[in-house]
């Protein structure tokens, strides 16, 4: 059995590229988070998910985890409004759908939205993201025959 093989070897590798030392906790959180490809999640689902899976970590952790791998650049956090935040595994430039009724969220590949132009940006400032999120809800005709 070769190196390659040990289950940690991915997310070990893509912590120590990004900077962070992968501490057990990190290590832990970061395999429920990119081993299953990209995906959409919020701290509360992160810690239960960790919890189903026998890893003991606080919310707090599970929190500031997410926060130095945001600051890392291995997520991005989508902002939903002041109380609900997604961190997105997918880091190419892309936009969101969010559902409101159930709290769906989902990509929109960037290439398939035109932003007809940019304001000026402030001097001695640079562009560094545009988030994009298009709002969804169910049309009151769906609602009401469901």
């Amino acid at each position: 059995m070769g190196y390659t093989s040990r289950p940690y070897t991915n997310v070990l590798n893509r912590l120590k590229e990004a900077g962070l030392r992968p501490t057990r906790q990190r290590l832990a959180l970061a395999r429920l988070l990119f081993e299953d490809g990209h995906r959409h999640i919020t701290a509360e689902q992160l810690h239960s998910q960790a919890m189903t899976n026998n890893i003991k970590v606080s919310l707090a952790t599970v929190y500031n985890t997410l926060h130095q791998f945001t600051d890392a650049r291995l997520l991005n956090e989508i902002v939903i409004d002041s109380g609900r935040s997604y961190f997105d595994t997918n880091t190419v430039p892309h936009y969101h759908f969010y559902c409101e009724e159930d709290g769906m969220l989902s990509d929109i590949p960037a290439e398939t939205v035109q932003i007809a132009g940019i304001p000026n940006i402030p001097t001695g400032t640079e562009l560094a993201s545009v988030d994009l999120v298009f709002r969804l809800r169910r049309k009151r005709a769906a609602q009401d025959a469901a």
